[in-house]
């Protein structure tokens, strides 16, 4: 676990894939649209990306399908909470959603899905993530302003949290 970049690389890695599970977001989403009797679309895994990249410089960069998801770490820390271990700390993570369509009436609403699609998930996947990671629970939601770009109108929403890890 000295390595930091091999760190942010594993904490990514999981959290794409406790996403895309079978049981990750879409199943929450196919259920919470259901009892709001809103349609959202299911998120594919191509839809997910493992990098923190400006709205406007992913758009130019490559076709967007939205929604669009982001998981990166912003920050390690090692606060060596663990002695004689050689990182005992935590990583920042953060799940960025994009949604966008052409009215800017639903918008936020279909966005609001998307978050609570993965709190859910959040909520249900707390305790020993493997590796030396371990995720307690909690985390932050920011949205942001309605902006022109994606089909006409986009939206973003940054959820925020840290995952424990503790290794030798």
């Amino acid at each position: 676990m000295g390595n930091g970049t091999k760190l942010v690389s594993l904490a990514t890695a999981t959290v794409f894939d406790r996403l895309t599970s079978p049981t990750g977001m879409n199943a929450n989403l196919a259920a919470l649209s259901a009892a709001d009797r809103v349609l959202a679309k299911p998120v594919e895994p191509e839809q997910v990306r493992t990098q923190n990249a400006p709205l406007d410089l992913a758009e130019r960069s490559s076709p967007l399908r939205y929604p669009a998801v982001s998981v990166y770490c912003e920050k390690i820390v090692n606060d060596l909470h663990e002695k004689f271990r050689r990182f005992s700390g935590h990583v920042a993570m953060t799940i960025e959603i994009r949604h966008s369509q052409d009215r800017l009436y639903g918008l936020q609403d279909g966005l609001e899905l998307y978050i609570d699609s993965i709190a859910q998930l959040l909520d249900n996947e707390r305790g020993d993530w493997g590796n030396g990671m371990f995720y307690a629970g909690g985390y932050e939601v920011a949205l942001g302003p309605v902006k022109h770009g994606g089909r006409n109108f986009v939206q973003t929403a940054k959820i925020t949290f840290r995952i424990e890890v503790s290794g030798n």
